[in-house]
């Protein structure tokens, strides 16, 4: 591979050719990036790219892709390599998306942390490993962070930055400054917790979830309609702290007003499900009714476009909504 000539915005290695390194490669390009995508075998990196020439046409084509650059310019910012050293060279930041396995990531990491200089960022995309999992003992450890996105990265912006103890502040203010960049919405996590954020809030609501369907409360079906008709409205605009906030005179009277009530129905909450049994069975008859098991991938396939061109849509009218 001929390495291209670094554009204005810099150059990004993305380590890993499955669904979240392609969206990541797309999302740098969109940013100006010349992006490296490696993968080990040849054959992968072949089929991402056709992927994603595909997607980008076609989301420019329905107005919705991402940056002020065409498809076919985008697309010429991104290049393969299954060559991990030539991938790395020039490469001013390094996002990992190899499958959620420990000790794979691990053996990733140490031959970068061979590889890399004094200067890159390595950064994981890992949902639920911890920084110090993964990083402890290497030489550039200074220089890791968890960037965990939110799938698909490409339509929905938010991202974790999650430090490991002896992560440079360096690292995350250039990692936060980079996500704002190439158009994604950082937030900054003080140190690393189990789960991170967003899983320990999707967590607690699909715990609650599970409870209020195995005890018989509502449908799964009607489960799923109270967050996308009802809560999921609010908060793709605003979270549920700003929520109390408007909900009352603010937070201070959101408590006054509601606190011993909050607190009631808090204690009625039951232990953690076991996530198996009789309520994993019930929950997955009604989810196969409309997306059937014997029909994967091809239901499931038709419901992810579906919910990506919402996820889209949603995206367009909420940038419109900030420059209005």
């Amino acid at each position: 591979m001929d390495p291209p000539r670094d554009g204005p915005a810099g150059r990004a290695v993305i380590v890993g050719s499955g669904l979240i390194g392609r969206s990541w490669a797309m999302v740098f390009a969109s940013g100006g990036f010349k992006v490296i995508l490696y993968d080990i075998v040849q054959q992968q990196i072949t089929s991402a790219l056709e992927n994603i020439s595909k997607q980008m046409r076609e989301l420019e084509k329905s107005g919705m892709l991402k940056g002020t650059l065409s498809a076919e310019k985008q697309f010429s910012l991104i290049h393969g390599c299954s060559d991990l050293k030539e991938a790395l060279e020039g490469a001013t930041f390094i996002q990992e998306c190899t499958p959620e396995n420990l000790e794979l990531k691990k053996k990733i990491f140490g031959q970068l942390d061979l590889m890399v200089n004094d200067d890159i960022i390595i950064s994981s995309s890992t949902s639920c490993l911890l920084p110090t999992k993964l990083f402890t003992g290497l030489k550039h450890v200074k220089q890791c962070i968890v960037a965990h996105p939110v799938n698909p990265p490409y339509f929905v912006p938010l991202v974790e930055l999650v430090p490991h103890p002896e992560t440079d502040p360096s690292t995350v203010e250039k990692t936060y400054a980079l996500m704002k960049k190439i158009g994604q919405s950082p937030v900054k996590l003080t140190r690393e917790i189990d789960g991170f954020v967003l899983n320990r809030l999707q967590y607690a609501v699909i715990s609650e979830a599970w409870r209020l369907v195995g005890e018989g409360i509502v449908s799964p079906t009607d489960l799923d309609l109270v967050m996308s008709d009802g809560l999921g409205m609010r908060y793709a605009f605003i979270g549920p702290l700003e929520t109390m906030h408007l909900n009352a005179e603010g937070i201070k009277n959101y408590c006054e007003r509601y606190r011993e009530g909050m607190i009631r129905v808090l204690k009625t909450f039951g232990p953690v499900p076991e996530f198996s049994g009789e309520i994993e069975q019930k929950i997955n008859q009604a989810m196969c009714e409309n997306i059937p098991v014997e029909d994967i991938p091809k239901s499931i396939n038709a419901r992810r476009e579906w919910r990506d061109e919402c996820l889209a849509g949603l995206a367009k009218l909420k940038t419109q909504m900030k420059f209005n």
